[in-house]
């Protein structure tokens, strides 16, 4: 159903001029550029919308001048999602960052322009409360919330989109025209379904998201403050590090195994320990040692000891000492201290590729040692090449994987990332990175296929290359990969809500016919 503005909450103005910029405008260059370097963008024009109104219009005139229309929120996609070279039209969202409450709809309107950043400290300062977010506090919730988004506090309350109670969608009917649609959680929605495909079905696919609403789905009342969870209020931190120099094959495997069987163990959703959140980055050693930061609320009973056990757990039986470090942070300084930097010589210019594959069950030793090869390999230099195990599950494993789009059978995320600076390296990192995952990833064709030990990949971080019969040689397709069985129902969503695939990418969901 299109949205009458007369009874919608939270309700904009309507702009009198939409900004537009061209290739002849000053700021045309700077917008043609975003998080990862690899993909310059060269639309037409940018369309830099600051009320859903504008996206309305901005939608409908490339609609009906037959020119292809993207959409960017924080503009950290791993892939052209938005810049392809054929893009004519770029609807630029980082204006529509407002965050508030809506108290005649009962939760928080958050605009898809707004960054991961902007939630966390918005929703704190303004209301004490939080969203589990990631710690890139530069990606944009456009994306983040609706690929599923996960963060530092997943384990312990579950995903972005389980508070996700309405999303305002800017919808194309088949006849090209442009209307704006709420849909929400509630079972007698009409437009559920399109609710539904926002809960990790990814962006850029049933149309733009211009504003999220959230409140816990068991919440009562009407004090804001109520409504979603609260955050740690200091957090106990450790970090650790094993130096290259001294960790033989033998005790990297180890420690790796350790840290992944010890997830393993620890992360149903009634754990004592789902609380204790961990990341093992595995960088390569020509950028860095392998590291682990550990945290802990330290307001949380034997949270101290607790996190003792668990350090002692990841080094048990490693030929190494563990240097470690440890200290508590309040909520917001602990956000700040553990997010990854988007300033400065290093983090601008940056090119990356990012894969990812999802686990419910343990890498093998040669799994860990073929890791172990690449990471230490002495023909590659980088900037910054990894591995990182992320714990996961825990709460995000208590809903069922068809009560939303993502899927939830996962225990542990496997991160893979290179970034450089320099275009005439492309082709090295990309090789270096494909062959570390396909060979990780050997005895399943390269790929992570749903069986005892994977689940799968994030869709957030997005990779061709699982489209890619070259790379993945499997015969499971790439949408198996990132939507499991859900995928059918995407599809039929798609039909529904963008019959005419005006929104679309390398990977984009397909309408079903």
């Amino acid at each position: 159903m299109a949205r009458d503005d007369s009874r919608q909450p939270g309700e904009h103005p309507h702009s009198t001029t939409i900004p537009v910029v061209t290739s002849g405008d000053l700021r045309y260059e700077a917008l043609c550029r975003a998080y990862n370097y690899r993909f310059i963008a060269k639309p037409d024009h940018f369309v830099l919308a600051r009320t859903t109104q504008d996206v309305e219009a901005a939608v409908q005139a490339a609609v009906t001048a037959g020119r292809r229309v993207t959409v960017r929120s924080g503009g950290h996609c791993g892939e052209d999602f938005v810049a392809a070279p054929d893009v004519d039209v770029i609807v630029d969202l980082s204006a529509m960052s407002g965050i508030s409450f809506d108290h005649d709809f009962g939760a928080f309107a958050i605009g898809a322009g707004a960054t991961v950043g902007q939630i966390t400290r918005e929703l704190f300062h303004r209301w004490g409360v939080t969203v589990p977010c990631g710690f890139c506090l530069g990606v944009g919730a456009g994306g983040h919330i609706s690929g599923g988004g996960y963060g530092p506090l997943s384990r312990r309350l579950g995903l972005s989109v389980d508070y996700l109670h309405a999303v305002e969608v800017v919808v194309v009917a088949a006849d090209g025209t442009v209307s704006t649609v709420l849909a929400t959680r509630d079972d007698d929605d009409p437009n559920r379904d399109l609710w539904w495909a926002h809960t990790g079905g990814g962006g850029g696919n049933f149309g733009v998201v211009t504003r999220f609403f959230l409140r816990s789905p068991d919440a009562t009342g009407t004090d804001p403050a109520d409504l979603l969870p609260r955050p740690p209020g200091v957090l106990h931190i450790a970090e650790v590090n094993w130096p290259w120099a001294e960790l033989t094959e033998v005790d990297f495997v180890r420690l790796t195994g350790n840290f992944v069987r010890w997830q393993l163990a620890n992360s149903a959703p009634d754990s004592a320990d789902i609380d204790i959140y961990a990341l093992l980055n595995c960088v390569h050693r020509a950028a860095g040692d392998v590291a682990m930061h550990a945290h802990v609320p330290d307001e949380a009973v034997g949270s101290y000891d607790r996190l003792t056990t668990f350090l002692d757990a990841v080094s048990d039986g490693v030929g190494v000492p563990a240097v470690v470090r440890r200290r508590s942070l309040p909520w917001m300084a602990a956000t700040r201290y553990l997010a990854v930097p988007e300033t400065g010589p290093f983090a601008v210019g940056l090119r990356c590729k990012v894969k990812s594959a999802d686990l419910r069950g343990a890498h093998t030793d040669e799994q860990l040692a073929t890791a172990y090869r690449h990471l230490t390999s002495e023909d590659h230099q980088t900037t910054y090449s990894a591995l990182e195990y992320i714990a996961y599950g825990g709460r995000v494993n208590s809903v069922p994987s068809t009560a939303t789009a993502v899927t939830r059978e996962a225990v542990l995320r496997t991160f893979y990332i290179t970034l450089w600076h320099d275009p005439a390296d492309d082709d090295r990192h990309l090789r270096w990175i494909r062959k570390l995952y396909r060979d990780v990833h050997a005895t399943t064709g390269g790929v992570p296929v749903p069986d005892a030990t994977n689940t799968g990949a994030y869709i957030n971080y997005a990779d061709i290359d699982l489209a890619d019969p070259l790379w993945n040689t499997s015969a499971v397709a790439w949408h198996t990969l990132y939507y499991g069985s859900n995928y059918s129902r995407l599809r039929a969503v798609k039909a529904r809500w963008d019959p005419r695939d005006v929104f679309h990418h390398r990977l984009s969901v397909t309408p079903e016919r």
